[in-house]
């Protein structure tokens, strides 16, 4: 693609092993290399039915929505030199049967995403670059770095904690922290509705493959 629509291009793509269980989340650049080296195919889910498409009848019926003007409010485009193509929300690999180890990875992303972006002693939301992690139980006093004593906190509230416990420094925890059942990035990525189709494919309770 040769020049592209920003939005389109952070777009995330589901990808699905051959059996239709849900296996990774990939970037829309990452996608498109998949579908144009006959690696995957698209699922496209309209009205309740499942298409498959490969990469020129995916091409095809984009060509034709564009002319049409039947682009829908959350669709994401790409366009290249001769032609604008919508982002597919779903692949599927034609080759690959295995399934991702079902864990949640422990990392400041995605305590941040848990927490969504809040300090969890005063409540209030800041952008990631002024978050930090905070131990619960303090590491000089035996904490350690898990997801039930790690939490998002601002740097005044970090501050005003110290080498304490929330208790000791008359501080109290908006929530308990617990390990999530799924990422929670993907939590996130699923409150958008540009992703509803996502669904078709998750398990809501127990799906925890990490985002790339």
């Amino acid at each position: 693609m040769s020049t592209a629509d920003a939005s389109g291009l952070n777009a995330s793509v589901l990808i699905l092993n051959r059996h239709y269980m849900a296996v990774h989340v990939v970037n829309v650049r990452r996608a498109f290399g998949l579908l144009v080296n006959a690696l995957a195919e698209v699922i496209h889910i309209e009205d309740g039915a499942y298409t498959n498409h490969d990469f020129d009848s995916w091409r095809e019926i984009s060509e034709l929505r564009a002319t049409f003007k039947e682009r829908e409010a959350h669709d994401d485009w790409i366009r290249s030199v001769n032609f604008d193509i919508c982002v597919p929300r779903v692949l599927r690999l034609l080759h690959y049967d295995r399934l991702p180890k079902q864990q949640v990875r422990l990392n400041r992303r995605n305590i941040f995403a848990r927490d969504a972006n809040l300090c969890q002693y005063c409540g209030k939301k800041f952008p990631t670059s002024e978050l930090s992690l905070d131990h619960v139980l303090p590491t000089c006093r035996g904490g350690g770095a898990s997801w039930e004593n790690l939490v998002c906190a601002c740097v005044r509230c970090n501050v005003r904690k110290g080498g304490r416990t929330p208790q000791e420094a008359g501080m109290k925890l908006i929530q308990k922290p617990v390990r999530p059942k799924r990422s929670p990035m993907l939590t996130i990525k699923l409150g958008n509705p540009k992703y509803a189709s996502w669904k078709n494919f998750l398990d809501s309770a127990y799906w925890t493959v990490d985002l790339k």
